[in-house]
């Protein structure tokens, strides 16, 4: 997968930054709209969006429940919420899949009172918790990629030099 993410049309900031975006957009809970608006974001800071769509496998089954708890209890942390006043881990395919319930029939009362006690928290976490993710793929990821381009750069032109070297001079056949 590195090996086709290197070699994605654009600078090393394109894609890493594309990467990192995706990477850090999964770290929020607008589960489903990871990549809308993981794209959107690339573009605004010109990064890949190509990159930033593989970026978003960060976020995937296996890695969301640690994702959600993360997210749940650190927001609570966030907003100063005691544990009294938090109730326990919630069920949270339940919670996304209510909230998308709620959203194709337009019942923002339902919405509401599913998203505040669980998606908010949630979301005053994701901010921070995205910019660190972003810039934890960001750093290795853009050093390696330039490393990449620059080596496969260096073995293009080789093998271009050793092609030409090797061709036989047409012209000069011609002639004989």
């Amino acid at each position: 997968m590195m090996h086709r993410l290197a070699r994605l049309p654009g600078s090393s900031y394109s894609i890493a930054s594309g990467f990192a975006m995706g990477a850090a957009i999964s770290f929020t809970p607008f589960v489903g709209f990871h990549i809308v608006i993981s794209a959107t974001l690339s573009w605004i800071i010109r990064g890949n969006i190509v990159a930033s769509a593989v970026g978003t496998i960060v976020g995937n089954p296996w890695t969301f429940p640690f994702i959600w708890i993360w997210l749940y209890e650190s927001g609570h942390w966030m907003l100063g919420t005691s544990r009294e006043e938090m109730s326990d881990i919630p069920d949270f395919y339940a919670s996304f899949s209510m909230v998308g319930e709620a959203l194709l029939r337009f019942d923002l009362a339902s919405l509401y009172d599913i998203m505040v006690p669980v998606v908010w928290p949630m979301f005053i976490s994701g901010i921070p918790t995205a910019m660190v993710v972003w810039i934890v793929f960001y750093i290795p990821l853009a050093k390696l990629i330039a490393k990449y381009q620059r080596r496969r750069i260096r073995r293009l032109l080789k093998l271009g030099d050793r092609r030409s070297t090797n061709k036989p001079d047409r012209r000069a056949n011609k002639r004989n």
